[in-house]
């Protein structure tokens, strides 16, 4: 009875670990460089993690693939001695990650076959114009901008808002692109050098834009020469090129509200409905290419009208309480610096919350400082919710608090409730985080 009762512990804790480490390599987007740069920094803590909480990937076929892989194994096992089980449980994480790259191998192939198919499917149309975007930072806004500003003249396609790896890219491709649209525009993200110009093969972009380059993901790319060079082949590979700092449009006469940005281009006057000047550069990148494509500043700026605070990666969270600003979705270096630079326009309280950067390699602590720097300019308080480079950002006389607890962070942002109040939830921060804080 106490062999099945150790046996059946022993198969939960194992499917536990099972589920944790699938989710982690799915997360990673099954890149082993990321993954590893996962672990760069405190490696056991965040071993350890892997035994708290329940983290479920997403059911792909793929991950049900491995999943039941591993439950067959894990089945199989279950009623050897104790000192192999707990063997085994020490190696859950080479055993899950197995499993992982045996099922990578037949993943990799359909990949390949999706990928021709896609470029057969591409030159069947021969009008189609195809805006390819890469960079650090920048191209998810800059894409959403020029679909809204193009939709208003043409039949426009883009890639959704999370879309940027060349499967994704392939199977918007087969099964939404079609004769009817005139344009596709396509975010293209990438870890290595080469891929750019592997996904280029595919799309035949005739417009490329190049956005910001920062040290993002310096950890995969080796070093900030290699992220110049690979973000560059999006350039190399069309036949239109148009580069963030190398443009002759200009903003004039620039105003920033709460929640709107002004400014001017050849006199025509702009009024925007987004949070922050950094936005200004990545709407100049889609008016010039919109303007490659026959649009008239006139139309551009009455184009712009409809975008939408979201489009620009933040939005205001409006109750009885402080005023939050969700900036949630993702975070850059660049990105987090601007994010604080917009909060100076608050007279009340200012609050960040945020996680430690990942996947920025030997640059790290230097950029973690660099923001430590300016929480301590702008910010009266700053909730930090992973260790990694807390002791880099922990400069300045301002507050600076190490909370990773959910519970313990809702409890001392409850101290900030008044109205003139400001919240920044800047990058990935737990979910119960944003969710308290809506319903304020």
């Amino acid at each position: 009875m106490i062999k099945i009762i150790i046996s059946i512990i022993w198969f939960l804790i194992f499917l536990k670990l099972l589920f944790f480490w699938i989710w982690l390599w799915q997360l990673k987007e099954y890149h082993w460089g990321r993954f590893k740069a996962h672990f760069e920094t405190q490696k056991i803590r965040k071993f350890l993690f892997s035994f708290l909480g329940l983290r479920c990937p997403k059911l792909t076929p793929k991950v049900i693939l491995i999943l039941a892989a591993g439950i067959i194994f894990a089945g199989l096992t279950s009623g050897v001695g104790p000192i192999l089980l707990l063997t085994l449980l020490i190696l859950a994480p080479a055993i899950s990650s197995f499993l992982v790259l045996i099922f990578q191998i037949p993943a990799n192939i359909f990949i390949k076959r999706a990928l021709k198919k896609a470029r057969k499917k591409r030159e069947q149309l021969k009008d189609l114009i195809i805006v390819g975007i890469t960079g650090s930072y920048g191209k998810s806004s800059t894409k959403e901008f020029l679909a809204t500003i193009l939709s208003e003249k043409f039949s426009v396609l883009k890639t959704k808002k999370n879309i940027n790896a060349e499967i994704g890219i392939a199977k918007t491709i087969l099964n939404e692109l079609n004769s009817e649209h005139q344009i596709f525009i396509v975010e293209i993200g990438a870890y290595e050098r080469g891929k750019i110009k592997e996904v280029c093969q595919m799309l035949q972009p005739k417009i490329g834009i190049l956005t910001g380059i920062n040290e993002q993901h310096l950890s995969t790319f080796g070093s900030l020469e290699n992220i110049i060079k690979a973000k560059n082949e999006i350039l190399e590979c069309s036949e239109i090129q148009i580069k963030y700092n190398q443009l002759n449009l200009k903003a004039a006469d620039i105003r920033i509200e709460k929640e709107f940005i002004f400014f001017k281009i050849n006199n025509i006057d702009f009024k925007v409905n987004l949070l922050g000047k950094h936005n200004i550069d990545n709407i100049l990148l889609a008016a010039f290419c919109a303007q490659k494509l026959g649009m008239s500043l006139e139309e551009i700026s009455k184009a712009c009208l409809k975008i939408k605070p979201e489009q620009g990666g933040m939005r205001l969270l409006k109750g009885e309480g402080p005023v939050i600003v969700d900036s949630s979705y993702s975070a850059n270096p660049d990105g987090v610096i601007a994010d604080l630079e917009y909060l100076k326009l608050y007279s009340g309280r200012r609050i960040i919350v945020m996680p430690c950067l990942i996947e920025l390699g030997s640059a790290a602590k230097e950029v973690h400082q660099r923001i430590g720097r300016k929480i301590a300019e702008v910010c009266d308080l700053a909730i930090i919710t992973t260790k990694d480079y807390f002791k880099s950002v922990e400069v300045g006389p301002r507050r600076i608090y190490l909370i990773e607890k959910p519970r313990e962070i809702v409890k001392k942002l409850k101290e900030f409730q008044d109205k003139d109040d400001v919240v920044l939830l800047e990058g990935r921060v737990p979910r119960e985080i944003i969710k308290y804080m809506s319903s304020i």
